[in-house]
Protein backbone atom coordinates (compact mmCIF):
# COMPACT_ATOMS: atom_id res chain seq x y z
CA UNK A 1 0.00 0.00 0.00
CA UNK A 2 1.82 3.62 -0.95
CA UNK A 3 1.66 5.77 1.82
CA UNK A 4 -0.97 8.45 1.51
CA UNK A 5 1.41 11.28 3.30
CA UNK A 6 3.83 11.04 0.34
CA UNK A 7 1.09 11.12 -2.08
CA UNK A 8 -0.29 14.25 -0.62
CA UNK A 9 3.09 15.99 -0.18
CA UNK A 10 4.20 15.33 -3.88
CA UNK A 11 0.74 13.63 -6.01
CA UNK A 12 2.50 14.87 -9.16
CA UNK A 13 5.36 12.44 -9.02
CA UNK A 14 3.21 9.55 -7.76
CA UNK A 15 0.99 10.49 -10.74
CA UNK A 16 3.79 10.16 -12.90
CA UNK A 17 5.09 6.98 -11.30
CA UNK A 18 1.56 5.33 -11.81
CA UNK A 19 1.05 6.47 -15.07
CA UNK A 20 4.10 4.73 -16.27
CA UNK A 21 2.40 1.54 -15.39
CA UNK A 22 -1.14 2.55 -17.36
CA UNK A 23 -2.64 3.87 -14.18
CA UNK A 24 -2.93 7.50 -15.35
CA UNK A 25 -6.38 8.37 -13.12
CA UNK A 26 -5.45 5.96 -9.74
CA UNK A 27 -4.96 9.39 -7.85
CA UNK A 28 -7.54 11.56 -8.84
CA UNK A 29 -10.61 10.23 -6.29
CA UNK A 30 -7.79 9.39 -3.58
CA UNK A 31 -6.68 12.82 -3.19
CA UNK A 32 -10.36 14.31 -3.62
CA UNK A 33 -11.32 11.98 -1.01
CA UNK A 34 -8.17 12.26 1.12
CA UNK A 35 -9.02 16.27 1.36
CA UNK A 36 -12.63 15.93 2.37
CA UNK A 37 -11.14 13.67 5.34
CA UNK A 38 -9.32 16.37 6.31
CA UNK A 39 -11.50 18.80 5.83
CA UNK A 40 -13.87 16.54 8.15
CA UNK A 41 -10.61 16.36 10.86
CA UNK A 42 -10.79 20.24 10.92
CA UNK A 43 -14.56 20.46 11.35
CA UNK A 44 -14.31 17.84 13.91
CA UNK A 45 -11.60 19.87 15.88
CA UNK A 46 -13.63 22.76 15.67
CA UNK A 47 -16.90 21.64 16.70
CA UNK A 48 -15.27 19.73 19.79
CA UNK A 49 -13.98 22.97 20.70
CA UNK A 50 -17.17 25.38 20.35
CA UNK A 51 -18.78 22.07 22.32
CA UNK A 52 -16.14 22.77 25.33
CA UNK A 53 -17.04 26.82 25.15
CA UNK A 54 -20.57 26.20 25.47
CA UNK A 55 -20.18 23.77 28.48
CA UNK A 56 -17.81 26.40 30.12
CA UNK A 57 -20.95 29.05 29.26
CA UNK A 58 -23.51 26.35 30.87
CA UNK A 59 -21.02 25.89 33.67
CA UNK A 60 -22.12 29.50 35.13
CA UNK A 61 -25.19 30.41 33.41
CA UNK A 62 -28.37 30.76 35.78
CA UNK A 63 -30.10 26.45 34.61
CA UNK A 64 -33.45 29.25 35.04
CA UNK A 65 -32.19 31.57 32.14
CA UNK A 66 -33.25 32.20 28.66
CA UNK A 67 -29.09 32.47 28.40
CA UNK A 68 -28.82 28.66 29.72
CA UNK A 69 -31.43 27.75 27.47
CA UNK A 70 -29.84 29.09 24.36
CA UNK A 71 -26.69 27.34 25.81
CA UNK A 72 -28.52 24.11 25.72
CA UNK A 73 -30.24 23.94 22.20
CA UNK A 74 -26.58 24.88 21.29
CA UNK A 75 -25.15 21.97 22.80
CA UNK A 76 -27.44 19.59 21.24
CA UNK A 77 -26.73 20.80 17.88
CA UNK A 78 -23.45 20.78 18.31
CA UNK A 79 -23.68 17.34 19.41
CA UNK A 80 -25.75 16.04 16.57
CA UNK A 81 -23.27 17.34 14.37
CA UNK A 82 -19.98 16.43 16.24
CA UNK A 83 -22.09 12.76 15.81
CA UNK A 84 -23.01 13.40 12.03
CA UNK A 85 -19.37 14.37 11.08
CA UNK A 86 -18.10 11.49 13.10
CA UNK A 87 -20.09 8.58 11.18
CA UNK A 88 -18.92 10.95 7.68
CA UNK A 89 -15.40 10.72 8.82
CA UNK A 90 -15.45 6.99 9.23
CA UNK A 91 -17.43 6.50 6.06
CA UNK A 92 -14.65 8.62 4.36
CA UNK A 93 -11.36 6.63 6.18
CA UNK A 94 -13.28 3.91 5.37
CA UNK A 95 -13.19 4.50 1.89
CA UNK A 96 -10.07 5.98 1.55
CA UNK A 97 -8.65 3.12 3.13
CA UNK A 98 -10.10 0.44 0.36
CA UNK A 99 -9.57 2.81 -2.69
CA UNK A 100 -5.48 3.08 -1.36
CA UNK A 101 -5.46 -0.81 -1.06
CA UNK A 102 -6.99 -1.28 -4.69
CA UNK A 103 -3.59 0.93 -6.07
CA UNK A 104 -0.87 -0.52 -7.38
CA UNK A 105 2.73 -0.14 -6.42
CA UNK A 106 4.95 2.48 -7.65
CA UNK A 107 8.15 1.27 -10.17
CA UNK A 108 11.56 1.74 -9.20
CA UNK A 109 13.55 4.36 -10.88
CA UNK A 110 15.61 1.48 -12.47
CA UNK A 111 12.54 -0.47 -14.43
CA UNK A 112 12.33 -0.21 -17.93
CA UNK A 113 9.78 1.79 -19.16
CA UNK A 114 7.10 -0.01 -21.56
CA UNK A 115 3.10 -0.84 -21.67
CA UNK A 116 3.39 -4.44 -21.53
CA UNK A 117 6.11 -7.86 -21.88
CA UNK A 118 6.89 -6.40 -25.40
CA UNK A 119 9.35 -3.48 -23.84
CA UNK A 120 10.77 -6.45 -20.87
CA UNK A 121 14.09 -6.06 -21.30
CA UNK A 122 16.74 -9.47 -21.38
CA UNK A 123 19.43 -9.07 -19.04
CA UNK A 124 21.34 -12.16 -19.29
CA UNK A 125 21.39 -15.85 -21.02
CA UNK A 126 22.71 -18.59 -18.92
CA UNK A 127 23.63 -22.44 -20.31
CA UNK A 128 23.29 -23.97 -23.55
CA UNK A 129 20.39 -24.73 -25.54
CA UNK A 130 19.77 -28.35 -26.09
CA UNK A 131 20.40 -30.04 -29.33
CA UNK A 132 18.52 -32.62 -30.83
CA UNK A 133 18.28 -34.95 -33.95
CA UNK A 134 15.06 -35.63 -33.75
CA UNK A 135 11.39 -33.70 -32.93
CA UNK A 136 11.25 -32.87 -28.82
CA UNK A 137 7.61 -33.83 -27.83
CA UNK A 138 5.76 -31.61 -25.22
CA UNK A 139 6.46 -32.47 -21.85
CA UNK A 140 2.93 -33.91 -21.18
CA UNK A 141 3.64 -36.50 -24.11
CA UNK A 142 7.02 -37.28 -22.77
CA UNK A 143 5.96 -38.07 -19.67
CA UNK A 144 2.83 -39.89 -20.56
CA UNK A 145 4.54 -42.13 -23.37
CA UNK A 146 6.43 -43.30 -20.32
CA UNK A 147 3.31 -43.97 -17.92
CA UNK A 148 4.47 -41.22 -15.87
CA UNK A 149 1.50 -38.49 -15.86
CA UNK A 150 -2.27 -38.86 -16.02
CA UNK A 151 -4.76 -36.03 -16.69
CA UNK A 152 -7.68 -38.60 -17.48
CA UNK A 153 -7.56 -39.66 -13.45
CA UNK A 154 -6.93 -36.11 -12.16
CA UNK A 155 -10.01 -34.66 -14.46
CA UNK A 156 -12.09 -37.56 -13.04
CA UNK A 157 -11.09 -36.38 -9.24
CA UNK A 158 -11.01 -33.19 -9.48
CA UNK A 159 -11.92 -31.43 -13.15
CA UNK A 160 -9.66 -29.77 -15.88
CA UNK A 161 -6.05 -28.07 -14.66
CA UNK A 162 -5.48 -30.96 -12.44
CA UNK A 163 -2.74 -34.00 -12.63
CA UNK A 164 -1.22 -37.26 -11.13
CA UNK A 165 2.00 -37.74 -11.58
CA UNK A 166 2.84 -41.40 -10.72
CA UNK A 167 6.47 -43.54 -10.06
CA UNK A 168 9.81 -42.04 -10.96
CA UNK A 169 8.08 -38.85 -11.87
CA UNK A 170 6.35 -38.30 -8.69
CA UNK A 171 9.94 -38.85 -6.85
CA UNK A 172 11.39 -36.25 -9.51
CA UNK A 173 9.56 -33.49 -7.86
CA UNK A 174 10.36 -34.59 -4.45
CA UNK A 175 13.65 -34.91 -5.36
CA UNK A 176 13.83 -31.12 -6.37
CA UNK A 177 11.76 -29.90 -3.61
CA UNK A 178 14.76 -31.51 -1.47
CA UNK A 179 17.41 -30.02 -3.62
CA UNK A 180 16.06 -26.84 -4.50
CA UNK A 181 15.70 -25.95 0.24
CA UNK A 182 19.06 -28.23 0.60
CA UNK A 183 20.52 -25.50 -1.24
CA UNK A 184 18.74 -22.58 0.03
CA UNK A 185 19.09 -23.72 3.01
CA UNK A 186 22.55 -24.69 3.23
CA UNK A 187 24.27 -22.55 0.81
CA UNK A 188 22.08 -19.22 1.24
CA UNK A 189 21.21 -18.88 4.95
CA UNK A 190 17.72 -19.55 4.55
CA UNK A 191 16.01 -20.65 6.94
CA UNK A 192 13.37 -23.73 6.60
CA UNK A 193 9.80 -22.97 7.36
CA UNK A 194 6.93 -25.40 6.92
CA UNK A 195 3.49 -23.20 7.22
CA UNK A 196 -0.02 -23.24 7.06
CA UNK A 197 -1.62 -23.97 3.93
CA UNK A 198 -5.03 -22.34 4.69
CA UNK A 199 -4.51 -18.21 6.23
CA UNK A 200 -6.98 -15.80 6.99
CA UNK A 201 -7.95 -13.31 4.65
CA UNK A 202 -6.77 -10.57 6.47
CA UNK A 203 -3.15 -12.43 5.10
CA UNK A 204 -4.14 -11.82 1.86
CA UNK A 205 -4.66 -8.27 2.25
CA UNK A 206 -1.43 -7.92 3.61
CA UNK A 207 0.81 -9.66 0.56
CA UNK A 208 -1.18 -7.89 -1.73
CA UNK A 209 -3.59 -10.69 -3.20
CA UNK A 210 -6.50 -8.92 -1.74
CA UNK A 211 -8.83 -7.18 -2.43
CA UNK A 212 -7.51 -7.05 -6.34
CA UNK A 213 -7.26 -10.93 -6.72
CA UNK A 214 -10.27 -12.06 -5.04
CA UNK A 215 -11.50 -13.94 -7.82
CA UNK A 216 -8.33 -16.26 -8.58
CA UNK A 217 -8.67 -17.71 -4.59
CA UNK A 218 -10.25 -20.55 -3.53
CA UNK A 219 -11.93 -18.97 -0.42
CA UNK A 220 -13.53 -21.36 2.40
CA UNK A 221 -16.39 -19.07 3.58
CA UNK A 222 -17.44 -20.86 6.22
CA UNK A 223 -14.27 -21.04 8.18
CA UNK A 224 -13.03 -17.69 6.46
CA UNK A 225 -9.69 -19.34 5.62
CA UNK A 226 -8.41 -18.87 1.91
CA UNK A 227 -6.17 -21.84 0.53
CA UNK A 228 -2.59 -20.35 -0.33
CA UNK A 229 -2.19 -19.32 -3.90
CA UNK A 230 1.95 -18.73 -3.09
CA UNK A 231 4.35 -19.83 0.14
CA UNK A 232 4.87 -15.84 -0.21
CA UNK A 233 1.47 -15.07 1.90
CA UNK A 234 2.21 -17.02 5.05
CA UNK A 235 5.94 -16.59 5.01
CA UNK A 236 5.54 -12.46 5.15
CA UNK A 237 2.44 -12.49 7.47
CA UNK A 238 4.58 -14.47 10.18
CA UNK A 239 5.84 -11.17 11.03
CA UNK A 240 2.85 -9.10 10.51
CA UNK A 241 2.19 -6.32 13.29
CA UNK A 242 5.54 -7.13 14.76
CA UNK A 243 8.64 -5.00 14.69
CA UNK A 244 11.58 -6.80 14.57
CA UNK A 245 15.15 -5.47 16.12
CA UNK A 246 17.72 -4.22 13.12
CA UNK A 247 20.25 -6.60 14.67
CA UNK A 248 17.74 -9.43 13.01
CA UNK A 249 18.02 -8.40 9.69
CA UNK A 250 17.76 -9.44 6.99
CA UNK A 251 15.25 -12.52 8.13
CA UNK A 252 15.55 -14.93 5.38
CA UNK A 253 12.99 -17.81 4.77
CA UNK A 254 12.09 -20.64 2.51
CA UNK A 255 9.46 -23.22 2.40
CA UNK A 256 8.13 -25.66 0.14
CA UNK A 257 4.27 -25.37 -0.17
CA UNK A 258 1.28 -26.37 -2.57
CA UNK A 259 -0.24 -23.31 -3.94
CA UNK A 260 -4.09 -22.97 -5.39
CA UNK A 261 -5.38 -20.68 -7.98
CA UNK A 262 -8.41 -20.56 -9.88
CA UNK A 263 -6.74 -18.79 -12.90
CA UNK A 264 -9.86 -16.88 -13.32
CA UNK A 265 -8.24 -14.72 -15.85
CA UNK A 266 -6.27 -17.71 -17.98
CA UNK A 267 -8.98 -19.97 -19.57
CA UNK A 268 -7.98 -20.87 -22.43
CA UNK A 269 -4.37 -20.53 -22.24
CA UNK A 270 -1.70 -23.31 -21.81
CA UNK A 271 -4.51 -25.38 -21.49
CA UNK A 272 -2.73 -29.08 -22.00
CA UNK A 273 0.24 -29.85 -19.68
CA UNK A 274 1.80 -28.44 -16.16
CA UNK A 275 2.20 -25.07 -16.93
CA UNK A 276 -0.86 -23.44 -15.69
CA UNK A 277 -2.85 -25.72 -13.19
CA UNK A 278 -5.40 -25.06 -9.86
CA UNK A 279 -2.77 -27.12 -7.27
CA UNK A 280 0.91 -26.43 -7.94
CA UNK A 281 3.92 -26.38 -5.84
CA UNK A 282 6.80 -23.95 -5.52
CA UNK A 283 9.75 -23.07 -2.79
CA UNK A 284 9.56 -19.84 -1.93
CA UNK A 285 11.99 -17.53 -1.00
CA UNK A 286 11.25 -14.20 1.00
CA UNK A 287 13.46 -11.74 2.51
CA UNK A 288 12.92 -8.89 5.11
CA UNK A 289 15.36 -6.19 4.73
CA UNK A 290 16.47 -2.67 5.96
CA UNK A 291 14.92 -0.37 2.85
CA UNK A 292 18.85 0.81 1.71
CA UNK A 293 19.58 -3.14 1.08
CA UNK A 294 16.52 -4.07 -0.79
CA UNK A 295 18.12 -3.12 -4.39
CA UNK A 296 21.04 -5.53 -3.39
CA UNK A 297 19.24 -8.05 -1.61
CA UNK A 298 17.04 -8.04 -4.70
CA UNK A 299 19.94 -9.22 -7.03
CA UNK A 300 20.87 -11.89 -4.51
CA UNK A 301 17.65 -13.64 -4.28
CA UNK A 302 17.72 -13.84 -8.02
CA UNK A 303 20.86 -15.11 -8.01
CA UNK A 304 19.74 -17.97 -5.61
CA UNK A 305 16.96 -18.67 -7.84
CA UNK A 306 19.12 -18.39 -11.16
CA UNK A 307 21.81 -21.35 -9.18
CA UNK A 308 19.30 -23.91 -9.21
CA UNK A 309 18.78 -23.78 -13.33
CA UNK A 310 22.94 -23.53 -13.23
CA UNK A 311 22.69 -27.00 -11.16
CA UNK A 312 20.32 -28.01 -13.22
CA UNK A 313 22.13 -27.26 -16.57
CA UNK A 314 18.91 -25.63 -18.01
CA UNK A 315 19.33 -22.37 -20.72
CA UNK A 316 17.14 -19.69 -18.97
CA UNK A 317 17.23 -15.99 -19.47
CA UNK A 318 16.82 -13.24 -16.67
CA UNK A 319 14.68 -10.36 -17.77
CA UNK A 320 13.88 -7.40 -15.81
CA UNK A 321 10.06 -6.69 -16.22
CA UNK A 322 8.80 -2.70 -17.60
CA UNK A 323 6.70 -0.84 -15.44
CA UNK A 324 3.49 -2.10 -17.81
CA UNK A 325 4.35 -5.84 -16.93
CA UNK A 326 4.90 -5.16 -13.27
CA UNK A 327 3.13 -7.49 -10.77
CA UNK A 328 0.64 -5.11 -8.60
CA UNK A 329 2.75 -5.54 -5.42
CA UNK A 330 6.39 -5.02 -7.04
CA UNK A 331 8.27 -1.97 -7.26
CA UNK A 332 10.91 -3.90 -9.51
CA UNK A 333 10.76 -7.79 -10.63
CA UNK A 334 13.27 -10.26 -12.61
CA UNK A 335 11.79 -12.96 -14.01
CA UNK A 336 13.65 -16.10 -14.89
CA UNK A 337 12.58 -17.67 -17.86
CA UNK A 338 13.31 -21.26 -19.10
CA UNK A 339 13.79 -22.49 -22.36
CA UNK A 340 10.81 -25.14 -23.65
CA UNK A 341 12.42 -26.94 -27.01
CA UNK A 342 8.83 -27.89 -27.85
CA UNK A 343 7.27 -24.58 -28.00
CA UNK A 344 10.75 -23.08 -28.86
CA UNK A 345 10.33 -20.10 -26.36
CA UNK A 346 11.10 -19.18 -22.97
CA UNK A 347 8.23 -19.40 -20.32
CA UNK A 348 8.55 -18.22 -16.59
CA UNK A 349 9.91 -20.31 -13.74
CA UNK A 350 10.67 -17.57 -11.57
CA UNK A 351 9.69 -14.35 -10.74
CA UNK A 352 11.70 -12.18 -8.76
CA UNK A 353 10.37 -9.05 -6.35
CA UNK A 354 11.51 -6.26 -4.38
CA UNK A 355 8.08 -4.42 -2.87
CA UNK A 356 9.86 -1.83 -1.07
CA UNK A 357 7.50 -0.93 1.81
CA UNK A 358 4.21 -1.43 0.31
CA UNK A 359 3.39 -5.32 1.48
CA UNK A 360 4.74 -4.07 4.69
CA UNK A 361 2.95 -0.95 5.48
CA UNK A 362 -0.47 -3.27 4.28
CA UNK A 363 0.91 -5.90 7.00
CA UNK A 364 2.31 -3.61 9.71
CA UNK A 365 5.86 -4.87 9.66
CA UNK A 366 8.53 -2.37 10.89
CA UNK A 367 11.86 -2.75 12.55
CA UNK A 368 13.41 -0.75 14.96
CA UNK A 369 16.74 0.97 13.66
CA UNK A 370 19.56 1.83 15.98
CA UNK A 371 19.09 5.71 17.11
CA UNK A 372 15.94 6.09 15.04
CA UNK A 373 12.90 7.44 16.99
CA UNK A 374 10.16 5.32 16.39
CA UNK A 375 10.08 1.92 14.25
CA UNK A 376 10.43 1.93 10.51
CA UNK A 377 8.70 -0.16 7.71
CA UNK A 378 11.07 -2.98 6.05
CA UNK A 379 11.26 -3.98 2.78
CA UNK A 380 10.14 -7.23 1.66
CA UNK A 381 11.37 -9.35 -1.17
CA UNK A 382 10.25 -12.99 -2.41
CA UNK A 383 10.68 -15.08 -5.55
CA UNK A 384 10.25 -18.76 -6.40
CA UNK A 385 13.43 -20.83 -5.97
CA UNK A 386 12.06 -22.56 -8.05
CA UNK A 387 8.34 -23.56 -9.34
CA UNK A 388 8.63 -26.99 -9.05
CA UNK A 389 6.07 -28.23 -11.53
CA UNK A 390 7.66 -26.31 -14.53
CA UNK A 391 11.51 -26.90 -13.46
CA UNK A 392 9.57 -30.82 -14.20
CA UNK A 393 8.51 -29.67 -17.67
CA UNK A 394 12.02 -28.15 -18.41
CA UNK A 395 13.47 -31.67 -17.38
CA UNK A 396 11.24 -33.46 -19.16
CA UNK A 397 12.17 -31.42 -22.35
CA UNK A 398 15.29 -30.48 -22.17
CA UNK A 399 16.39 -33.47 -20.79
CA UNK A 400 14.23 -36.09 -23.23
CA UNK A 401 16.22 -38.80 -25.51
CA UNK A 402 15.23 -40.40 -29.03
CA UNK A 403 14.32 -43.31 -27.46
CA UNK A 404 11.52 -41.73 -25.18
CA UNK A 405 13.53 -41.69 -21.95
CA UNK A 406 14.64 -38.79 -20.14
CA UNK A 407 17.93 -38.07 -18.64
CA UNK A 408 17.64 -37.28 -14.93
CA UNK A 409 20.17 -34.37 -13.90
CA UNK A 410 23.58 -35.20 -12.37
CA UNK A 411 22.31 -33.20 -8.95
CA UNK A 412 19.14 -34.88 -8.35
CA UNK A 413 20.14 -38.57 -9.09
CA UNK A 414 21.58 -38.65 -5.11
CA UNK A 415 18.03 -37.59 -4.36
CA UNK A 416 16.45 -40.27 -6.80
CA UNK A 417 17.92 -43.52 -5.43
CA UNK A 418 21.06 -42.97 -8.20
CA UNK A 419 17.96 -43.04 -10.96
CA UNK A 420 19.74 -41.87 -13.79
CA UNK A 421 16.79 -42.19 -16.51
CA UNK A 422 12.97 -42.11 -16.25
CA UNK A 423 12.13 -44.60 -18.17
CA UNK A 424 14.85 -47.45 -17.57
CA UNK A 425 14.44 -50.20 -14.80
Amino acid sequence: MLDIKQIRKNPAEFAERLALRGNEDALASLIELDATRRQLIVESDQLRHSKSETERGMRTADKSSAEFAQFRDSMRAVAQRIKDVSEQLKTVESDLGDMLLQIPNIPHDSVPPGSDESANVVIHLRGDKPEFDFEPKPHWDVAGDLGLLDFEAASKMSGARFAVYKGALARLERALISFMLDTHTDQYGYTEVLPPYLVHPRCMIGTGQFPKFAEDAYVLEKDDLVLIPTGEVPLTNLHRDEILEASALPVKYAAFTPCFRREAGAYGRDTRGLIRQHQFQKVELVQFVEPELSDKALESLTGHAESILDALGLHYRRVSLCAGDLGFTAQQTNDLEVWLPSQKTYREISSCSNFGDFQARRAAIRYRAVDAKKPQLVHTLNGSGLAVGRTVVAILENYQQADGTVVVPEVLRPYMGGLSQLGKN
